[in-house]
């Protein structure tokens, strides 16, 4: 990535212009990091790739989906099984516990905010979302749209004065930006899955493909111009706060939009952190519409137990797979701590997108003439799939206990599947046990199976 300018002015001009260029170069420097390449290239790969598989499989639930049509059944479960019992829960876990950091930091300043209250406070955040994916599916869309442009409102207001900023010669934090005395490639992956979190979120569209109008134009559309969106904003928002402050003051900040806004926009200091909190907000509800269809597809398909695929009668929501996400959320966040949450779940996130992108490539070549309306370059859908596995393997050795963890409660849902899926070995007082629970369970939320078939 460059710039070409073209100075043909007077002398006077030049001189301002000089000072100008030094400032953007600022910008270029921290733009062109090794890890934010990667990024960039991980984040916009991995989009195209899930572009294809989106138009190609027309089914909701996304990775689960996707193994289940290229790998088999198997690896499908595991990825069901583990995003079931681990991933989403922990995502939606880090997700309030920032929320309810930023609703409660401000309130204390500058001590250190309660940790029982600002995981109270993250509890009301769940629940609220829960409650409104189980009343309405509109309603759920209509929340994510607004808390959607509250967003955005937030970042622009954050990056101006940053920008502003660098514009008027504040590019100290700039200079030596990428010396360090603790460069390690062991902690490689560890930066990625926080920085690839961050980036994240290009997947979460094909969870519901079978919702999205003409998903074959929809979905490219939609990725394309969300990646380039968050590539754009978040380098911008970066390049702020390393303008007003130091790599040490952001590390040692609990609430970083908060010390920025108390430095920069002293005025309207007071509302950044609510703007903030409304975006973590956002973001937990964009999940939670989600990831529900992805058990709710699971349990269509065999691998749960079919009050998870039902949907309620008048609201049409996936009211069970709400439902059941809700609690295993409010469980971990008792003790949960937001960047090994991270590291845990990361590790298998990235493990089944890298086995649903290598699935895509054996599903290329056992079925040459399968209907592809979005294909992505070869090369760029084995280099996406080589990184990743890169990425998981080395984890392993970087943090091997988190890490290490998560492989393991993955890897036990083999017995899980060969004792509960693939042959029945449940004693026959169990199973009765259990439909009779599951029928008076159906009757008390009114939810019943999907009557159109929509894929």
């Amino acid at each position: 990535m460059g710039l070409i300018f073209f100075l043909n002015v007077k002398t006077v001009r030049y001189l301002y212009y000089k000072r100008f260029l030094f400032q953007i170069n600022a910008v270029l420097f921290i733009y062109q990091g090794i890890l934010e390449k990667t990024f960039n290239i991980m984040f916009s790969s991995g989009a195209l790739c899930y572009a294809e598989l989106g138009t190609s499989f027309r089914k909701s639930g996304g990775h689960y989906t996707y193994l289940l049509e290229t790998l088999g059944p198997l690896p499908a479960f595991l990825q069901l099984w583990i995003e079931f019992i681990f991933i989403r829960p922990a995502v939606a876990t880090y997700v309030s516990l920032a929320f309810g950091q930023y609703v409660v930091e401000p309130l204390f300043m500058p001590c250190v905010a309660p940790t029982a209250l600002v995981k109270v406070v993250s509890m009301l955040g769940v629940t609220f979302v829960a409650a409104v994916n189980c009343w309405s599916v509109s309603m759920a869309a209509r929340t994510q749209v607004l808390l959607t442009f509250i967003k955005m409102f937030a970042l622009i207001l954050i990056i101006i004065p940053g920008i502003m900023a660098l514009v008027n010669g504040k590019t100290e934090n700039f200079r030596n930006a990428f010396d360090s005395d603790s460069l390690s490639l062991t902690k490689l992956p560890l930066s990625f899955y926080s920085g690839l979190y961050a980036y994240g979120g290009w997947f979460y569209l094909n969870f519901i493909t079978e919702e999205v109008i003409n998903p074959n134009r929809t979905i490219p559309l939609a990725i394309v111009f969300s990646m380039v969106t968050v590539t754009v904003f978040y380098v911008l928002i970066n390049v702020a706060y390393y303008t007003i402050m130091t790599a040490n003051e952001l590390l040692m900040s609990d609430a970083v939009a908060v010390t920025f806004a108390s430095r920069a926009l002293q005025g309207v200091a007071p509302a950044i952190p609510v703007l903030v909190a409304l975006s973590c907000l956002g973001a937990l509800n964009g999940g939670f519409f989600s990831s529900p269809r992805m058990l709710f597809v699971g349990a269509r398909e065999g691998h749960l137990p079919a009050i998870f695929s039902m949907i309620h009668i008048r609201r049409q929501t996936p009211l069970p797979a709400v439902l059941c996400l809700y609690p295993l959320v409010i469980i971990m966040m008792v003790r949960g701590e937001i960047f090994q949450l991270i590291n845990f779940a990361s590790f298998s996130r990235w493990l089944f997108i890298a086995l649903a992108t290598l699935g895509m490539i054996i599903h290329r070549y056992r079925f040459p003439d399968h209907p592809r309306p979005f294909k992505v370059p070869l090369a760029v859908v084995v280099i996406f799939t080589i990184v990743c596995f890169f990425i998981v393997g080395l984890s392993l050795y970087s943090d091997p206990w988190n890490t290490g963890g998560s492989c393991a409660l993955t890897l036990s849902g083999v017995p899980v599947y060969y004792l509960t899926v693939k042959k029945s070995y449940i004693p026959k007082r169990w199973k009765k046990a259990f439909n009779y629970l599951s029928l008076h369970l159906q009757i008390f939320l009114e939810v019943a199976q999907q009557e159109v078939q929509t894929y």
